[in-house]
């Protein structure tokens, strides 16, 4: 994927690997503390390496994904995949993430204020 001289920013990574869109979601992302490697935040011009584990949020989705590879240039989507491994247990927890707002968070959907026969259902759920 890359040459053995080649010296990557994580921001260019991230992008590269289309976590983000754009380069500079990539690099606010990093310094809004949605990317952590070791429990701790990360700066976007740190060089990640392979077998370094980074947890990565995006939107809802919270992935922990082990380097593989690394790369500069954002090629296509299958390629992508090839610079990380996300792990069992994240694959898992985003499932279950899924399904739950899926299932409407709690079974109760509500489209602004609650009506009559919604607040009486939340109040079930808190057993007021």
């Amino acid at each position: 994927m890359s040459d053995k001289n080649d010296k990557s920013r994580l921001d260019k990574w991230l992008w590269a690997a289309r976590f983000y869109k754009t380069r500079s979601l990539a690099k606010e992302a990093i310094e809004g503390g949605k990317v952590h490697c070791r429990g701790e935040r990360c700066k976007p011009g740190k060089e990640p390496k392979v077998g370094d584990e980074y947890v990565i949020r995006a939107g809802f989705d919270e992935r922990t994904v082990v380097v593989r590879a690394l790369s500069m240039v954002r090629r296509g989507a299958p390629e992508a995949q090839l610079l990380y491994e996300e792990t069992a247990d994240s694959i898992a927890r985003r499932e279950g993430a899924a399904a739950l707002r899926k299932a409407g968070a709690l079974g109760v959907q509500t489209d602004g204020r609650p009506n009559k026969k919604q607040r009486r259902q939340l109040l079930g759920l808190r057993g007021d």
